[in-house]
């Protein structure tokens, strides 16, 4: 799955039988630049002080992480003849914000996974977070031959 940094704390915060293995900036120069804008944050920016911010929250967000994304590879690049590889990379991901995303695998034992959905496919959580345990929730529904049918409807999960 690919999530922002955000919903990728939440997961690792609830890891009792959850295994969670993801990208790494530290470990590897992040080249594709994936990033979350919420969908909900399309009212204009409005601030007397800044009447030139004629946009939105998300455009804005949008344009700090590309030029955020833009210092992480500059940095690399420079930082890199300087400090070595390893340590470039460890560097320039702070340039990365936290609505990055990264791509993970995430394997959950039945008791996890159910504690989970109760948490987190609720009113109650974040949104982004819900709609991710939702769509985990719809891809165990529609595993081919459905062997997870009666479990769902047992935990009532429907």
């Amino acid at each position: 799955m690919t999530v922002d940094q955000a919903t990728h704390i939440h997961l690792i915060k609830h890891r009792i039988g959850v295994s969670v293995n993801g990208e790494s900036a530290r470990y590897k120069e992040l080249k594709e630049d994936k990033y979350y804008i919420p969908k909900d944050w399309d009212m204009k920016i409005h601030d007397d002080e800044f009447p030139e911010y004629q946009i939105t929250w998300g455009e804005m967000l949008k344009n700090f992480t590309e030029q955020s994304n833009l210092l992480y590879h500059k940095c690399l690049e420079e930082l890199t003849p300087v400090l070595g590889r390893k340590r470039a990379k460890e560097s320039a991901r702070f340039f990365k914000t936290f609505n990055s995303q990264i791509t993970m695998d995430v394997m959950f034992n039945w008791r996890s996974f159910y504690h989970f959905q109760q948490l987190r496919n609720s009113e109650h959580a974040q949104v982004e977070v819900r709609q991710l345990a939702q769509d985990m929730l719809d891809l165990v529904k529609n595993i081919e031959g459905n062997p997870f049918k009666e479990t769902i409807e047992a935990f009532n999960l429907n």
